[in-house]
């Protein structure tokens, strides 16, 4: 999270394949520069001459009913300038909705009076409400940006932070997210065209403005495309557009690299930073607050902005056969999700916004544990 569909559990899903032996070095290059791995996946586009096509726009050509079902791989090649601020601007925010009818409240206030987490719901919290992070956004301490991808719905948008790798300390190249931003979850696939943006809209201009705005002014730190993607097999086996099914393992993590094949700088340099991954799962007791960021794109906002909400965190159980999730009360709608929630410190991340509810007064996400260690280790390998 080559990335495939296998989750972290897969012995061999981080072995690198050698290139086939009979493969010309025109399409090696070719490869190279769409930022291909060596092997690519079976059922996609594998000839030069296919290779050359998608590039060319043959992939907005797919069956729409088939896209997801047929891509049991990840494949991003880069098409240069197909994210420009004009399709950024009008891409939708890609939300999960709950209701009540989604949450097992049986277990409220405490497993046994023993305040235990596992399996318990907290009453709802009141609403927290967003507030605008102070601009511009490329002078502060968070490394957080948009995630673009395209799906069967069309161009949708999530929120993502800058983590940081132990296998390259100081040049982090890996993206934290949600699962359902990158892969479409039960009996479907990896989504399209999955880039990050660091800084999005640094200077918070209005939507209005961002259409005729420069790549410069939207994006001054890159457009960054996605190598390899990985996310739970929990999700992939169970997640679903509405309710809350697979929310409970809902992350991913992405290696990317700059749409400026000239650049040798990190996205961690280039974001000025990147933060520390959580796998501990803290009980809640244990936290003070915790802090969601992302960048809204439903109503009343309209995903040109940075935001944020500061809560003490409660708990939210949906499938009590799987680790309880975080919740807090926040205003934030579709388009936050894959966004980090940080420590008091702002230094760790815990989770990542996966679903809230169609009255957008709460968030929830998992509880990063051995699962999402997993899917975080097997990206942090790749090349």
């Amino acid at each position: 999270m080559t990335a495939s569909a296998c989750g972290p559990e897969d012995d061999k899903a981080d072995e690198k394949p050698a290139a086939a032996p009979s493969e010309s070095k025109e399409a090696k290059d070719l490869k190279r520069d769409l930022g291909l791995p060596d092997n690519l996946p079976k059922d996609l586009p594998t000839s030069l001459d296919d290779l050359d096509k998608w590039r060319d726009g043959q992939w907005k050509n797919w069956n729409r009913d088939k896209w997801l079902s047929e891509a049991k791989e990840f494949f991003n090649p880069i098409i240069d300038d197909l994210w420009d601020p004009d399709r950024m601007k009008d891409a939708d925010g890609n939300d999960r909705k709950v209701d009540d009818s989604d949450i097992d409240d049986s277990q409220s206030g405490g497993k046994d009076g023993t305040g235990e987490d596992e399996g318990v719901t907290d009453p709802t919290p009141q609403p927290v409400k967003a507030a605008a992070v102070p601009t511009p956004y490329n002078q502060d301490d968070l490394p957080v940006g948009k995630v673009f991808m395209d799906t069967p719905k069309g161009s949708m948008v999530c929120s993502g932070t800058v983590i940081k790798d132990p296998n390259h300390p100081g040049k982090s190249n890996l993206v934290a997210t949600a699962g359902h931003c990158v892969h479409g979850g039960a009996g479907k696939g990896w989504f399209r065209n999955v880039i990050f943006v660091p800084d999005y809209n640094p200077q918070g201009l209005p939507n209005a403005q961002l259409e005729n705005a420069s790549k410069s002014a939207v994006a001054p730190d890159g457009i960054w495309w996605a190598k390899h993607a990985r996310t739970t097999n929990h999700w992939i086996s169970t997640g679903a557009d509405r309710g809350g099914k697979g929310a409970q393992q809902d992350f991913a993590v992405m290696k990317v690299q700059p749409e400026d094949k000239s650049s040798t700088t990190s996205l961690e340099e280039k974001a000025g930073g990147a933060v520390q991954v959580a796998f501990n799962t803290p009980r809640v007791k244990s936290l003070k607050s915790l802090s969601a960021v992302g960048y809204p794109a439903a109503p009343p906002f309209d995903g040109s902005k940075m935001y944020r909400c500061t809560d003490k965190p409660g708990r939210l159980t949906l499938d009590p056969a799987q680790p309880t999730m975080y919740r807090i009360g926040c205003t934030m709608t579709a388009g936050s999700s894959g966004g980090p929630w940080l420590s008091a410190s702002g230094k760790r991340l815990l989770s990542v916004t996966s679903i809230g509810p169609v009255t957008a007064d709460w968030l929830a996400g998992a509880r990063l544990g051995k699962e999402a260690k997993g899917v975080f280790d097997a990206v942090s390998k790749q090349g």
